[in-house]
């Protein structure tokens, strides 16, 4: 929702909140009174549509989980016992579903003699012939093409035109407020990541809320890629990081919709959007603000990484890692947490504060992360404020926090996810060294997340010449899902644009 705070004042103020949910750790369970656990997508009945007006049967996957019921299921029993409390014998006669067929063909019922007729349809034609196309009938089928015959469903018959508002955006730039900001999602994330936000693979891409800037704004307010930045609109602030883009035109800026307060120690960058909405649709604009950019310095840095090396359950117990800090976020100026890696996954927790951390928010983290000191390789120098621990297992990287200092903190974080021996690093895991070691052969950013292929392989590809059928042919990454494609060409383009 646009204007996240006076959603949280309002979530916050209600006097019973009821969430429907299948996660319990999404920005909304914080303020309920009562969850109540739905099956997802691929565990319940029923039918969806998409786009081309085509009704497809959904069948169950897999038993839903606990207690978690469908939708429909949900919605009934609270009628029937709402009725049953307010002794309104109607309840039962109003609500007498035993499955979702039944609720279907109430549903097609109500649609007989409209432009989406599907009063004859039913789950067995469905079952029987496939995907159908409303409008639906017996002797025709489907409608491949709407309104064919000149006819729209209106009592004219007539189409309807709406006069648009030809105003681009709601809110528009000033001099306190220069810039556009545009947001919308990731290449391999969605929503809230309460889904894909589980996967450490898809954080591989990007894995932290970055602000896309154009280099000459950048250079304007003195800014360099990774520097930390205040975001102000008319309606609030964040801090996030910065980088170039030359995707970003002069006076643009890009940032992410997925990151909010399970990620961040801010609400993300709904924090920043107006309420405005369209007049017809409703729709709200949750794409386009105007702000403003201005460094900000927070000197004070840590960075705290945990893995599962011989654990039975290793991707539960890094997700119980990642939920035990998301409620630390808030109290640091600035915080990102985040997991990497692919089939071993690590959590990563990124800090910036004002000052020094306490001892005490030192030795918290270090619980939540499973660190005890016992079992722990520890580094202090109290006079510059840097304390760091390293846990090795098994010959690996399996724990770090850096604070005061962490330099390292690029090769450490490719040395845990890569289970590369630790052995040979031991005497450079504390040395503020921003480049790795002959020792720690990482791999570095990940581009292709279906087939694991690496930038440097790629980069190493494309210097010998190779074209994006060669890449395809050689390294097979863009070959899968594709969603890397563009990637591939933004870097098949670089040396042509430097030259």
């Amino acid at each position: 929702m646009p204007q996240q705070s006076l959603i949280r004042e309002a979530l916050a103020a209600a006097e019973f909140v009821v969430l429907q949910e299948a996660f319990r750790n999404t920005e909304t369970a914080n303020y309920a009174d009562l969850i109540v656990p739905a099956a997802t997508w691929g565990e319940k009945e029923g039918t969806m549509t998409n786009s081309e007006r085509r009704i497809s049967r959904v069948h169950r996957a897999v038993a839903a989980p606990g207690e978690a019921r469908p939708d429909w299921q949900i919605a009934c029993d609270f009628a029937l016992r709402l009725g049953h409390a307010l002794d309104d014998p109607r309840a039962s006669r109003l609500f007498p579903y035993s499955g979702p067929e039944q609720i279907f063909r109430e549903h097609a019922g109500t649609t007989r003699g409209r432009d989406l007729d599907i009063a004859d349809l039913d789950y067995s034609v469905l079952d029987e012939t496939g995907p159908q196309q409303w409008p639906w009938s017996r002797e025709a089928g489907g409608a491949a093409r709407l309104y064919a015959d000149g006819r729209f469903a209106t009592p004219s018959g007539r189409a309807r035109f709406v006069k648009l508002d030809t105003r681009i955006t709601a809110e528009n730039t000033d001099a306190r407020h220069p810039l556009h900001l545009n947001s919308g999602r990731l290449r391999d994330q969605w929503h809230g990541m309460s889904r894909t936000g589980k996967a450490a693979r898809l954080f591989n891409h990007s894995d932290e809320a970055c602000l896309a800037m154009h280099a000459d704004d950048m250079a304007r307010r003195g800014l360099a890629d990774g520097d930390l930045v205040r975001v102000r609109s008319r309606r609030g602030e964040i801090v996030v990081r910065v980088a170039t883009s030359s995707e970003m035109r002069p006076g643009q800026t890009f940032l992410p919709m997925h990151f909010g307060r399970r990620h961040l120690s801010h609400a993300g960058v709904n924090e920043l959007m107006p309420q405005a909405f369209d007049p017809h649709s409703k729709q709200p604009e949750l794409k386009h603000a105007a702000i403003q950019v201005q460094k900000v310095t927070l000197p004070f840095q840590a960075l705290a990484m945990r893995t599962a090396i011989g654990e039975v359950a290793p991707q539960e117990a890094v997700l119980r890692w990642l939920e035990r800090l998301q409620p630390l976020l808030g109290r640091f100026a600035y915080a990102s947490l985040a997991l990497a890696g692919r089939d071993q996954p690590a959590a990563v927790l990124r800090i910036a504060h004002h000052d020094a951390l306490p001892g005490e928010w030192l030795a918290e983290i270090d619980t939540l992360l499973d660190l005890p000191a016992a079992e722990c390789l520890a580094y202090r120098d109290a006079r510059r404020n840097i304390d760091k621990k390293a846990m090795i297992v098994d010959g690996k990287l399996a724990g770090l926090r850096l604070t005061g200092e962490i330099a390292a903190g690029n090769w450490l974080r490719e040395t845990m996810i890569g289970r590369i021996p630790a052995d040979d690093l031991r005497r450079w895991i504390f040395a503020p060294l921003a480049a790795a070691p002959a020792a720690a052969k990482t791999r570095g950013k990940i581009v292709c997340n279906c087939l694991d292929v690496a930038e440097r392989d790629i980069a190493t590809a494309i210097a010998a010449g190779a074209t994006l059928e060669g890449l395809q042919t050689s390294l097979k990454c863009g070959t899968a899902c594709g969603s890397c494609v563009a990637e591939l060409r933004r870097m098949l383009a670089a040396p042509a644009r430097a030259a």
